[in-house]
């Protein structure tokens, strides 16, 4: 498989293949014996392209989809699955937790894409290694490790940058450093962000634009106003603060021990896709809407053993702790209840435990087996502020307050060589997920007044890879994956759009996925270097969100707004289909070209009418092209990423729902419009310790929005990063 065909380079695919991976089974692990597709974001990919947060690292992979809502966000979309089918794991512990959502998620950003050593992404279900959530695909982050001293000394060494872009006029500083001792290292890493109002591109579909904007005058009244700059996007800037600090202790040959402490806040986030809705007289249905301040802790502690044994010849702990906390705080714009801010709060309190073990059985085969732990506390909490008086007043809170969610797993999967060619992969999980909920009848007569859901579920996969020559490998495999039902899906009320809202179930079941995928990778000579994956899933059981009704009402009253009820339901199945194509071609030693193109489509059967849908979340048709130039010295990347568009037939009910994010077409439909930029990017080593990166991305200034994202990416957009390493 191609890693990420982008920086000129050697077309060495027998390299690549022979690389280490550890996201198949928690242990490194060559590529050649892994029958998945896993992409690998290189560290020297993040520092020549900058992206601004983590979300935008995982684009970089030119294989994951990435939809905004706000500029402070990032929700990855991974073969038509998304938010919580698609897990998240940092240094080995997953991210995931009770309260993600079906809807976009935007907890990707919590961690440092300036902290991170490599990320890999593996594509398909990953359930049998990483357990519920890991449907379409599970993302993988290893942040920086700390370093011993390879000789007597102790060895200091670091890195600082500043990055500045024109589009949001950011301003990055990041630093980070290692100490190396010979038993002890230290590793500290530091990112601060200012992002100001992004600027979209001037040429495009005029929905797109931002003609006028919300404010509040010294009288107390909420106004729209003219914006001076409608391609300027008011308001959506934020800043970010993330700090990191690992310490290793190395006693002896065979033990290692590491702690990982990782912090992140953000200031408040605008939710720009809110802020621009207007009801049917063009009024503004929200005068404020934001996000507060969302706060990631992780303290996590691996302790790493080797020594041959019956049982093993590695094992690895890691406990880790997760703090998580957000709030959402929304006003009106007219009505009697303008100045009353509804502020809901969470708090997720995580705690995780993994065991994971690696064993030698014969010079053919080797066993990779463990258990895992997981427990999350919720905590919500609401209220409802008058912004003039400041008197509080009591009102639903987003989750039941006190809910959790439990997993207890076993897993164990077997590699055997058949011969020198071919590699057998197969693998198995039992799974046993326990959600408790108390609901609150305050605010609402609900006919329970808790819920308790005990699911199994055991997953199993199976991959044959065959290595025909050094410079190709072929694979195949079949798995399964699934996802339990968390607190977000039987307890959460909440206004999906305005004038809808959606009401707990507590007979959700969990949802399955069967998956099948082959794929190629080779070279051809020196000529070609090719690596294809067509696949195909299932999902049957799928939750998705449809009517309902609340003590035998349709409409309720949320907010002071009468709503429609809805609710999460197994109501339906989905099938999604696609290929990944990935090519590329020396031109000369210094200059290479290549393409990469991911195509997918999907179909959703509601069980309640037999009727067929377009799935939320099937991203359109795309993918970069590519021309890079490299010298010891400085390199040159010039570049197109490409979009499909999705019709107004093709879109999903939800989409349509949320018309206002998306352009008209000549019926004054709803529909996302293809798109592509012109991209220039280069670096330059001035010296050895000193380095300029430099680029303008969308040279053309297109206006564009990505599918189903509420702000428009950005316009013209100059990128300069002064790079200082010691």
């Amino acid at each position: 498989m191609i890693s990420v065909p982008l920086l000129a380079q050697e077309n060495d695919t027998t390299t690549f293949l022979n690389e280490v991976v550890v996201s198949a089974n928690r242990w490194e692990q060559n590529l050649r014996e892994v029958s998945s597709r896993i992409a690998k974001v290189t560290p020297q990919l993040i520092q020549f392209q900058n992206p601004q947060t983590s979300a935008d690292l995982l684009g970089l992979s030119n294989q994951v989809f990435i939809q905004k809502s706000q500029l402070g966000g990032g929700s990855p979309m991974i073969r038509g699955f998304a938010t919580n089918r698609v897990l998240l794991v940092v240094d080995g512990v997953r991210m995931n937790n009770a309260i993600y959502r079906s809807g976009n998620l935007q907890n990707v950003i919590s961690f440092d894409a300036n902290a991170v050593e490599n990320t890999e992404v593996i594509f398909g279900p990953g359930s049998v290694i990483y357990g519920s959530d890991a449907i379409g695909g599970v993302m993988d982050f290893h942040t920086l490790q700390p370093k011993l001293s390879t000789g007597e000394k102790a060895t200091f060494s670091g890195n600082t940058f500043g990055r500045y872009s024109s589009a949001n006029k950011e301003k990055t500083g990041h630093f980070d450093f290692n100490i190396g001792l010979d038993k002890w290292a230290f590793t500290t890493s530091i990112t601060y962000a200012d992002y100001d109002d992004l600027k979209m591109g001037t040429k495009g579909p005029e929905e797109y634009t931002r003609p006028d904007y919300q404010v509040r005058d010294e009288n107390g009244n909420d106004l729209a106003v003219i914006n001076p700059d409608p391609n300027v996007q008011i308001p959506s800037g934020y800043d970010q603060l993330n700090l990191m600090q690992k310490i290793r202790f190395k006693p002896f040959n065979g033990l290692d021990l590491s702690y990982g402490f990782h912090y992140s806040t953000t200031s408040e986030v605008p939710r720009y896709d809110r802020l621009i809705l207007k009801n049917s007289s063009g009024v503004f249905t929200s005068a404020e809407w934001y996000y507060g301040p969302q706060e990631w802790m992780m303290h996590s502690l691996t302790a790493w053993y080797s020594k041959s044994s019956p049982l093993f010849d590695q094992v690895k702990f890691t406990a880790a702790f997760q703090d998580y906390s957000e709030s959402r705080h929304n006003r009106n714009f007219t009505g009697g209840n303008r100045n009353r801010m509804t502020e809901r709060f969470e708090n997720v309190k995580a705690l995780s435990f993994n065991l994971d073990f690696d064993k030698q059985l014969n010079d053919k085969s080797s066993l990779f087996y463990g258990a895992e732990f997981v427990n999350n506390t919720v905590g919500s909490t609401a209220q409802r502020r008058d912004i003039v008086s400041g008197a509080l007043s009591p009102t639903s809170t987003r989750y039941p307050d006190g809910s959790e969610w439990r997993s207890l797993a076993v897993y164990g999967t077997l590699r055997h060589r058949l011969n020198e060619q071919v590699v057998v992969n197969a693998g198995a999980r039992f799974n046993y997920v326990y959600t408790y909920a108390p609901y609150d009848t305050t605010f609402f007569d609900f006919p329970f007044t808790e819920a308790t859901l005990k699911n199994r579920a055991v997953n199993w996969n199976g991959g044959l890879v065959y290595n025909p020559v050094e410079a190709w490998k072929l694979y195949g495999n079949i798995a399964t994956g699934f996802r339990a039902p968390n607190v977000d899906d039987i307890g959460k009320v909440f206004d999906s759009q305005p004038g809808f809202v959606v009401v707990p179930n507590s007979e959700l079941k969990p949802e399955y996925a069967y998956n099948g995928e082959v794929g190629l990778t080779g070279t051809i000579g020196n000529l070609l270097t090719i690596d294809v994956a067509a696949f195909y899933t299932y999902l049957n059981n799928a939750i998705v969100r449809g009517p309902s009704t609340f003590n035998e009402q349709d409409s309720i009253d949320y907010d002071g707004t009468l709503s429609q009820v809805m609710a999460l339901q197994n109501i339906s199945h989905l099938r999604v289909w696609g290929i990944q194509v990935a090519l590329a071609k020396p031109i000369t030693p210094h200059l290479n070209f290549s393409v990469s193109i991911n195509y997918q489509k999907g179909m959703e059967k509601s069980i309640e009418d037999g009727q067929y849908y377009s799935p939320t979340h099937v991203a359109p048709l795309f993918g970069s092209i590519q021309l890079a130039f490299k010298k010891p010295k400085y390199q040159v990347v010039f570049y197109s990423n490409l979009n499909g568009q999705i019709l107004f037939d093709d879109l999903a009910l939800s989409e349509r729902a949320d018309s206002h994010l998306y352009a008209r077409d000549n019926n004054g439909n709803p529909y996302a419009p293809s798109w592509s930029t012109l991209n220039l990017k280069g670096t330059y080593h001035v010296t050895s310790f000193l380095k300029l990166d430099a680029g303008i991305e969308n040279i053309l200034d297109e206006r564009y929005r990505p599918y189903s994202s509420g702000i428009s990416a950005p316009g013209r957009n100059l990128l300069f990063t002064l790079r200082f390493k010691f």
